[in-house]
């Protein structure tokens, strides 16, 4: 923050102490004016940064869009990418507000180092589907079918929730394959699909319905096996307290879950 930018926030903290001090004198109290949203009243400004699941980089932006409009002082700046690796760097000292996981066993990689203030919480769920190029040009109906000779299947690395769903239901299915490619994200995993690079990935179904006609998703039972719960929460250390709060809110309310739900996720 800047001097002037500190000079600016020190006078307006005295412009509404100044106030305050006018409506108390003239019978009012200050909740008569109203004030905005946010932690213990404050005023929610300033940018908050989410650390959240490439899966969810849709719905969070349209949320964002949102946020930023019910608090004009506010901006949302995201870092979207593989949850282990976003769980990594909040460990190792990245500064966030918040932390979006695809996984509950990643988000406890943050909440065993006790960077979360507060239990997260899990908002919406997701389950996998078979991406393949518009049309389904091999055929592909069952989660054996990937295993077909020659075919080019792109899978999520095992250490990010989408990999680890996709091993327990090929697991569950009897499936056994090597992938051409593992992925450290499911957005690269179906961009493999998208450029033709790989026949099919194993990609949750909410990016498969946020790719439109690019691809083609296919269910199959076993992804009953593999549904990923979604946990959020504050960080113990954010850089803006009370814009974190405020944006969990949103993306836990009625009107967040609408959002969510309409990309494809599961309620909890």
């Amino acid at each position: 923050m800047t001097r002037r930018a500190r000079r600016t926030r020190v006078s307006r903290r005295i412009a509404g102490f100044g106030a305050v001090a006018a409506l108390a004198l003239s019978g009012c109290s200050p909740s008569d004016s109203g004030s905005p949203g946010g932690a213990g009243g404050d005023a929610v400004t300033g940018t908050v940064t989410v650390f959240a699941a490439s899966s969810l980089k849709e719905s969070f932006t349209e949320l964002a869009g949102r946020f930023e409009k019910e608090h004009p002082g506010a901006e949302v700046a995201f870092n979207f990418s593989g949850s282990d690796s976003l769980a990594a760097g909040i460990n190792n000292g990245a500064p966030a507000d918040v932390f979006a996981a695809a996984s509950a066993k990643t988000m406890k990689l943050v909440t065993d180092e006790g960077r979360t203030a507060g239990g997260p919480r899990t908002f919406v769920r997701n389950r996998l589907q078979i991406a393949t190029a518009p049309g389904n040009p091999h055929g592909i109906r069952t989660l054996k079918d990937l295993t077909a000779p020659g075919l080019k299947v792109v899978l999520c690395d095992r250490t990010v929730p989408c990999g680890a769903a996709a091993q327990t239901a090929l697991a569950a299915g009897g499936a056994g394959l090597t992938p051409v490619s593992y992925e450290q994200d499911v957005k690269s995993a179906l961009t493999k699909v998208q450029l033709k690079e790989a026949d099919a990935a194993l990609v949750y179904g909410t990016d498969v319905h946020a790719a439109g006609d690019k691809v083609e998703g296919v269910h199959f039972p076993e992804s009953a096996e593999a549904v990923n719960d979604y946990p959020i929460a504050r960080l113990e250390d954010a850089p803006n307290p009370s814009a974190a709060k405020a944006f969990v809110e949103l993306v836990t309310s009625a009107e967040g879950r609408k959002v969510l739900v309409r990309a494809g996720f599961l309620e909890p």
